[in-house]
């Protein structure tokens, strides 16, 4: 008897593993009242973070509200604004960045390139900054062009309804 209350307790635990992921994204709550009426999530990001092992894990949330918004039924519309110390972190040439914090890079990396394929993902960095810390514009990892100014940018585009989020 008691064999047998073990080997269905385990089915049970082991079934529950299987279900869980599914039942913890159903059981997420939804945004409603923010997103009542709203068709499109237009957000600028802007992005002034020198560390790779903290930018990695907003790039992750980052993900996570671009998913949270299409599965709502918005469509996002992202546009992400590099400056300051951030160029440093969207630059190949890593010699202003300790070699242990590289791998964090490569994430940053990673997880940049995955953003950009999505549809409504456009990305841009500072000239400014870029010439302040010595990147040159094509340093720069791929499909994220060089603007003039990104104040400028973050001028226009909440100009234009899109929502400024600080990544700092």
């Amino acid at each position: 008897m008691h064999h047998h209350l073990m080997n269905a307790l385990a089915l049970i635990v082991s079934s529950m593993l299987f279900i869980t992921p599914a039942l913890a994204q159903s059981e997420k709550p939804t945004d409603h009242a923010a997103l009542e009426g709203i068709t499109t999530g237009k957000v600028v990001w802007d992005i002034n973070m020198g560390n790779p092992k903290k930018l990695t894990l907003y790039l992750k949330v980052i993900q996570e509200t671009y998913d949270d918004l299409a599965r709502q039924n918005v469509t996002p519309d992202m546009i992400f604004t590099f400056r300051g110390q951030s160029l440093l972190l969207i630059s190949t040439e890593r010699e202003q960045i300790p070699l242990e914090q590289h791998i964090h890079l490569d994430e940053v990396a990673k997880l940049l390139a995955d953003l950009n394929k999505r549809p409504g993902v456009k990305m841009e960095a500072c000239s400014v900054a870029g010439r302040l810390f010595g990147i040159e514009s094509n340093e720069l990892l791929p499909n994220i062009p060089a603007v003039g100014n990104t104040f400028v940018s973050l001028i226009g585009y909440q100009a234009k309804g899109y929502s400024a989020i600080p990544i700092y």
